[in-house]
């Protein structure tokens, strides 16, 4: 695929999941009956807009589609207008700040449910072993394990779908780690089973060395699969996080914008289902991570409005925008360094 694609159809889901996180803001602030003064995909100069002679509301499409907004009367500042947002009650505040991140998470769950319906998913029996002349491993947890094992849980944490599975031995099985299996309708705990495991950019990683069986889908399994699935997506964001701030992974391991990109061209090489999961798993990587509680994300003013719930008492505007302004420049500043160290990965 061509740069030029590439950056098109980066640039295409992008802009898709930043309208909708947008948009659920939007929506409901126009619900509760807030005063919107603009809604705006992209930041930066406008390229084209139109405002509403009926609401007053400027739509605004911007050059660079690397974020959003919806500039609402009392957002950041005091205003004397009856529908301003600080003048509506805290509950409909959160519920207006949650919905973004709530509907990127919607529309990922969507999307891995027609992903669902498109490609073969599987269970955690385990059907065969990939022989060791082909994985190119020196272990194999087939001296463990036995063909028609049903796996419970890895070190203790359930398993129920192949992808569940998939997930815990990659980062658990860097050691010998218990596997709870069904045998013959016995329920056992195998001990110290050995995954083969791999490096890359300095990270370690179990790999699953065997096949699982295919599941026959229908309506209630593609809803339960993209459910635990979408689930295992939100934990998996977490997690990173958490390893990311404990030191099990380095700076290396993440990307911002323009590896992303990179990812999605990779993706639509693949074909369609690769590119509905990568849509889907930045959709809701995009809600999750918005919904921490940093400065100048949603997640931030929740917490300041469920501080205020609590409390009965509101933070200063001042107070509140002196806040957000310096959490705004530490997320540009790590968003920068993040941004070259993904261009110098794609030079080299």
């Amino acid at each position: 695929m061509s740069t030029v694609l590439t950056v098109v159809l980066a640039l295409f889901v992008f802009g898709f999941l930043i309208f909708i996180h947008e948009f659920g803001h939007y929506l409901f602030a126009r619900i509760f009956k807030v005063k919107i003064h603009e809604f705006s995909i992209g930041m930066g100069p406008a390229l084209a807009w139109y405002e509403s002679k009926k609401t007053s509301i400027r739509y605004t499409l911007a050059m660079f589609p690397i974020g959003g907004f919806v500039a609402m009367a009392g957002e950041d500042d005091e205003s004397d207008d009856p529908n301003s947002f600080d003048k509506k009650p805290a509950w409909q505040r959160f519920v207006i700040t949650l919905a973004g991140a709530a509907v990127n998470i919607v529309a990922g769950f969507l999307a891995m449910s027609i992903l669902t319906c498109m490609i073969n998913i599987g269970d955690t029996t385990v059907r065969g072993f990939i022989p060791l002349e082909t994985s190119g491993y020196e272990v194999s947890s087939s001296e463990s394990l036995e063909v028609g094992d049903k796996i419970l849980k890895i070190d203790g944490q359930r398993v129920e779908i192949w992808d569940e599975l998939t997930y815990e031995i990659m980062r658990r099985g860097t050691k010998p780690i218990d596997v709870t299996v069904e045998r013959d309708g016995k329920v056992i705990v195998l001990e110290d089973v050995v995954f083969p495991s791999l490096s890359e950019s300095g990270q370690s990683f179990g790999t699953v060395d065997f096949a699982p069986n295919l599941v026959k889908k229908d309506f209630f399994k593609v809803i339960k699969y993209s459910w635990l699935k979408s689930c295992l997506i939100v934990r998996m964001c977490w997690e990173s996080l958490y390893d990311l701030i404990t030191g099990r992974y380095t700076l290396a391991a993440v990307s911002g914008p323009v590896g992303i990109s990179s990812a999605i061209g990779d993706a639509a090489k693949q074909g369609i289902s690769s590119l509905l999961y990568i849509t889907a798993l930045i959709s809701i990587n995009l809600g999750v991570m918005n919904l921490l509680p940093i400065p100048a994300l949603d997640g931030g003013r929740l917490l300041t409005i469920l501080t205020e719930m609590i409390t009965k008492r509101k933070l200063p505007k001042r107070v509140e925008g002196i806040i957000n302004g310096v959490g705004l420049l530490l997320l540009l500043g790590f968003s920068f360094i993040v941004m070259i160290k993904d261009v110098v990965q794609i030079i080299l």
